[in-house]
């Protein structure tokens, strides 16, 4: 297992020999104060991020899946590690100036780190839930 560093930030890369330890993505330095963050969240989803959950849990769409993941020193809400895909489910605080300039840094963070980034509405998964799967799916198939 090697460290790369991007902007100051290390991520753990995997080697052949590793591949059983592709969980592995968080920075060390931020592993302790994000990790209990993303255990709150994982028990308190939000109403789109549960409806996502319930089909990405089962592999519905053929692939496995881990939410509230943590990357670097950022925090997924669902990544699936052997195709580097993140899906991030944005609430009301994302149409905010700020909070749209912080996801665009984050979203070049997380590529930078080689994961690709998707980005749906709470909105988009309630109420066009077959439209977000088959975005998802193609995504996976690329």
């Amino acid at each position: 297992m090697t460290q790369k560093e991007i902007s100051g930030l290390s991520l753990l890369e995997e080697s052949e020999e590793d591949k059983e330890y592709s969980y592995r993505t968080a920075d060390p330095f931020y592993y302790t104060l994000l990790k209990e963050f993303a255990l709150q969240h994982r028990k308190k989803p939000t109403d789109a991020e549960s409806i996502l959950w319930s089909f990405l849990q089962k592999r519905a769409l053929g692939q496995p899946f881990r939410r509230q993941h943590i990357i670097g020193c950022f925090i997924a809400d669902f990544v699936c590690l052997p195709k580097k895909l993140v899906i991030e489910i944005d609430g009301g605080y994302h149409q905010l100036p700020d909070a749209h300039i912080s996801d665009e840094e984050r979203t070049k963070q997380l590529n930078a780190f080689g994961f690709r980034v998707i980005r749906f509405t709470n909105e988009e998964v309630i109420f066009d839930l077959g439209s977000v799967l088959n975005k998802i799916k193609e995504q996976l198939n690329t």
